[in-house]
């Protein structure tokens, strides 16, 4: 029966969608349908283009964020198409992600949706023409030890840092707080401490053996690319 249905079906002459002849004119489909048509075509091969496991995302996120200052040389659409990626990855971020010894290690801060947020005022514009950013690095150490490092080089002529060493104390499943104490800043021959404690809260809302996502609570996006081999 299934032969004879698909032998029928071979006899039936097949016609063009874009040509019908009625009363031996030809006669086309309107110009929206075909239109319509095109767009479906055109937004399938879209989607089916989309990287849609979190390697491929992760993949695609650090090649949009890498060699952008941070996030300060994106345009505002580029920053739109890296928070889109942001909220696939999120997708497939574990359960338990402040649970995770994956947590622990040295991270790059690749990117930052306020490219200002990380190192304060040190990230300003007027901040980043006297100290020219070298390296902005978070260590994550077991149990509860978070330390926040800016290499920087005051005009171009003298090397200096500021870090930062906080408490990190769990507030649910993925959000964490961290109390910082106040900065330390090294300059030349320069040492010394000023201001005062400083509070951070985060959401993870992806983490793997390369990255991990964090969500601030003023809503900034940032991305940390790991530097260290995450603890077994």
């Amino acid at each position: 029966m299934a032969l004879f249905a698909a032998n029928a079906f071979a006899k039936i002459p097949t016609v063009p969608l874009s040509v019908r002849k009625l009363n031996g004119n030809s006669v086309r489909p309107p110009c929206n349908l075909r239109s319509a048509s095109s767009a479906v075509r055109a937004t399938a091969a879209s989607v089916i283009s989309q990287p849609t496991k979190p390697d491929d995302l992760v993949e695609d996120i650090l090649s949009k964020v890498i060699g952008t200052d941070r996030g300060v040389l994106l345009k505002k659409d580029e920053h739109k198409r890296v928070g889109e990626v942001a909220d696939e990855l999120q997708r497939f971020c574990i359960e338990t992600p402040v649970a995770s010894p994956l947590i622990f290690g040295d991270w790059d801060v690749v990117y930052c949706s306020n490219p200002t947020s990380p190192g304060g005022g040190y990230r300003s514009f007027i901040g980043r023409l006297i100290f020219k950013t070298k390296e902005m690095v978070q260590t994550v150490e077991a149990p509860d030890v978070v330390k926040n490092k800016v290499s920087f080089s005051l005009f171009g002529l003298f090397d200096g840092e500021v870090s930062l060493k906080g408490k990190l104390t769990v507030l649910d499943e993925k959000w964490i707080q961290v109390v910082f104490e106040a900065p330390e800043l090294k300059v030349g021959g320069l040492d010394l401490r000023y201001g005062g404690e400083s509070e951070v809260k985060l959401q993870i809302t992806y983490i793997d053996e390369r990255v991990r996502l964090g969500m601030g609570s003023r809503g900034s996006l940032f991305v940390f690319n790991r530097l260290s081999k995450p603890l077994a």
